[in-house]
């Protein structure tokens, strides 16, 4: 069994039902505050989950390298090794607002200190990566197939956010590899993330490392009081396991869902920057833009439900020539062209004809402003040389295909 927290309070317990399911309950004394989901709102009942763990006990565990080392270092010892035995590793430092203890322990978020800038420079050079796994898995609640770890560096976060701080105890930095099978994964990922900031979407702040190794990007659900945001992907908004994350299309499981979490205040800003986002996946050829790569954040259950920062941008068919969307958009996984990306907006809500063409071009602009600077840096890093011509090769058709326009029309 595992006691569940929500914003350092107490929210209720967690334990194994039936033969594969879970079930949680509330604890007696919790308010409508406490609730742990948009989706999962307090109430006596429990919430019985038939196989595996609710969505959002699910949304961090992590995935590949770094779950199988957590499983070959713990299974020996608990003779079985489940979802909810994850949970208990990883659980006290989680992205977002939830947190996990044993029944009778007490909260403790604190995540070991890491210099950023140790990590930016390279210092351990080759060794770096198992240094992190080594000293890092167990803090690393965030999800993923490639390998990412939670580290703290309050000095770094402060720096990068003025005004008063709090002493952090909990991790302030996620810091992402790449493997071998998808070389310089890290630096596609930063002029991706570029790419995005440029199409005017937030993002958190990113580093990359001198040797292109490694990414460093401050979380942003942090607050500068050292509490954390809400957070939840939409496997979580539409009721999904992670290995769903592939199931749905955009048009529904994504802007459909949005619309109905999304608060008032924000929801047609909002509403414009997720279909920029999606665009902008199309256009950089992003096969990965699944529904754990799209989010929300909050800061508490009666405050603003807003898009989250974009996150996970990687231009995809780098490495896999062939691949598609992750979701499907008007029923099919091909790039959709242009005009299939103005109908989406048209049709959507987004915005008038004009305003969904003005979208486009932003983001051709983008990536080609983006494009000078990848340049100039795979001529100073040759590493980076065969996979920036790929990715170079991957937007020059996704802004030919897919944001192609007649400007000047209305």
């Amino acid at each position: 069994m595992i006691k569940v927290w929500t914003s350092g309070a107490e929210a209720g317990r967690l334990d194994r039902f039936g033969q594969r399911g879970s079930v949680f309950a509330y604890s007696p004394d919790a308010d409508a505050g406490r609730a742990v989901s948009l989706t999962m709102p307090v109430r006596l009942a429990s919430w019985d989950t038939q196989f595996g763990l609710a969505p959002i006990f699910e949304m961090n565990l992590p995935e590949g390298a770094l779950r199988e080392r957590l499983r070959l270092a713990f299974a020996k010892a608990t003779g079985s090794f489940d979802d909810l035995d994850m949970l208990a590793i990883v659980g006290r430092s989680q992205v977002g607002r939830l947190r996990y203890t044993g029944v009778d322990d007490a909260l403790d978020e604190a995540v070991p200190f890491q210099s950023v800038d140790e990590i930016l420079a390279s210092r351990r050079d080759g060794g770096l990566f198992a240094y992190l796994l080594d000293q890092f898995a167990t803090f690393s609640g965030v999800s993923g197939v490639q390998p990412k770890f939670m580290v703290r560096d309050e000095t770094a976060f402060a720096s990068a956010a003025p005004g008063d701080h709090t002493s952090f105890r909990g991790a302030t930095h996620i810091v992402k590899f790449w493997e071998a099978e998808y070389p310089q994964l890290a630096a596609n990922e930063y002029f991706c993330l570029r790419a995005a900031e440029r199409c005017g979407l937030e993002v958190p702040r990113f580093r990359l490392a001198e040797d292109g190794q490694a990414l460093v990007i401050d979380r942003f659900d942090l607050r500068p009081d050292g509490s954390y945001r809400g957070f939840e992907d939409f496997c979580v908004l539409n009721g999904r396991g992670t290995a769903e994350k592939y199931r749905g299309s955009y048009e529904t499981a994504v802007l459909r869902r949005f619309s109905q979490f999304v608060s008032a205040d924000v929801a047609t800003r909002d509403a414009e920057r997720l279909f920029t986002l999606i665009a902008l996946n199309c256009a950089i050829r992003n096969g990965d833009a699944h529904l754990k790569n799209f989010g929300v954040v909050y800061d508490d259950m009666d405050a603003t439900v807003a898009l989250a920062p974009a996150y996970d941008l990687v231009t995809t068919t780098a490495y896999i020539p062939a691949d598609s969307m992750a979701l499907t958009l008007d029923g099919s996984t091909r790039w959709p062209d242009a005009k299939r990306l103005r109908t989406f907006g048209e049709t959507r809500g987004i915005g008038a004809p004009k305003q969904v063409r003005a979208i486009l071009e932003r983001i051709a602009d983008g990536l080609a402003d983006t494009l000078v600077e990848l340049r100039a840096y795979a001529r100073d890093h040759t590493a980076f040389t065969e996979v920036a011509v790929r990715i170079e090769a991957a937007w020059a058709a996704g802004i030919a295909s897919s944001l192609a326009s007649d400007r000047g029309q209305s």
